[in-house]
């Protein structure tokens, strides 16, 4: 199987997920005019919903492929109100029918997916491809933080309950408790924050906002996500607020399988290229499908490492080495899945 996602950002850019479908596509469409017949099946697919900024949980298509859609998923609700179900119907899609479509265990002999890096370490070190090592395992929170309204006017600044002050306290502490984890790739993210009642002359009741947590070592993640929750409960005893946390999502850091990136160095030396090898901190949709196969990854540099943004770009000549690699590491993949086979 070859293959990402078409999902994006609202402010993302042309490349993410879509260079890995259309990567994909090509490299069996090469087989066909070459007339080579694979040994084994070849799947190309497109995920949905890799990136969940709709309804707030992402790598939905690959979930649902795996057999790993969540009780109650279905009736998670957009900004708008409108459910998964109802959008999955309005897009012409029977969500009854989702368990048709899980692939079991050993259905995949070998997942491989081509991505943009959306970062800047491929352009720093001026190659156009790299192999990927593993990929972090994201965690997602959702935190609300309760306090009493009241009017901006009247309202002495000692006897304030003010919500948006403990937001902000609690945002910076977020931003230190990440960066104290330096040299290590630990990365936290408040992307998404909303306020209520929302309005200029009235202190702020609640404050709901996201924390995007990741890192290749899980004990180092676990660790801090426990200091972060450390910290909500110190922010909100001082600002005499209640809170509450909600786990949206939690993956365990993947590396990637030591054989088919060994026939990804091969193929690249057949294309002489010597490249840098390096760890994901975005996850992909390869994180899950290697709960039921072996997998590797494939990135393609992009300017200025710029990804989720209009910016966003990868030069066809790095385009075009990458789905070679992919091609070519697809032929020995297939090879050599197709000798793990009995024949008659």
């Amino acid at each position: 199987m070859m293959g990402s996602h078409l999902d994006s950002q609202p402010y993302g850019g042309r490349f993410d997920g879509t260079a890995g479908v259309l990567a994909g596509i090509e490299a069996v469409h090469t087989m066909t005019e070459q007339g080579i017949l694979p040994q084994v099946p070849v799947h190309v697919v497109a995920f949905s919903d890799e990136e969940g900024w709709r309804f707030q949980k992402g790598l939905f298509g690959s979930r649902g492929l795996v057999g790993r859609l969540e009780s109650g998923e279905l009736e998670r609700t957009d900004k708008h109100g409108i459910t998964r179900a109802q959008a999955l119907k309005d897009f012409g899609c029977n969500p009854e029918r989702s368990q048709k479509s899980v692939y079991p265990p050993g259905k995949i002999g070998a997942y491989l997916e081509l991505h943009i890096e959306q970062g800047p370490v491929l352009e720093s070190l001026h190659q156009p491809l790299g192999i990927v090592t593993g990929i972090a395992g994201p965690s997602w929170l959702t935190v609300t933080l309760h306090g009493f309204a009241g009017h901006a006017g009247s309202v002495p600044m000692g006897l304030r309950q003010d919500a948006l002050i403990g937001a902000s306290e609690t945002i910076l502490g977020i931003n230190r408790i990440a960066k104290s984890r330096a040299p290590a790739p630990t990365v936290a993210t408040v992307g998404s924050l909303h306020v209520f009642p929302d309005t200029p002359n009235s202190i702020p009741e609640q404050v709901e906002f996201t924390i995007d947590l990741r890192d290749i070592d899980a004990l180092r993640r676990n660790e801090c996500q426990k200091e972060i929750m450390e910290f909500i409960a110190q922010v909100c005893a001082k600002y005499n607020l209640t809170y509450t946390i909600r786990q949206d999502m939690l993956e365990e850091p993947k590396y990637c399988t030591d054989w088919i990136m060994h026939i990804l160095r091969e193929s690249a030396k057949e294309m002489d290229l010597s490249l840098p090898e390096l760890m994901s901190g975005p996850f992909h949709d390869a994180v899950i499908i290697s709960s039921i196969a072996d997998f590797a990854m494939i990135f393609v540099r992009c300017r200025n490492g710029i990804s989720h943004n209009p910016a966003e770009f990868a030069a066809s000549a790095d385009l075009a080495l990458g789905a070679d690699l992919l091609y070519r590491g697809a032929l020995r993949t297939i090879n050599h899945i197709s000798q793990l086979i009995p024949h008659s």
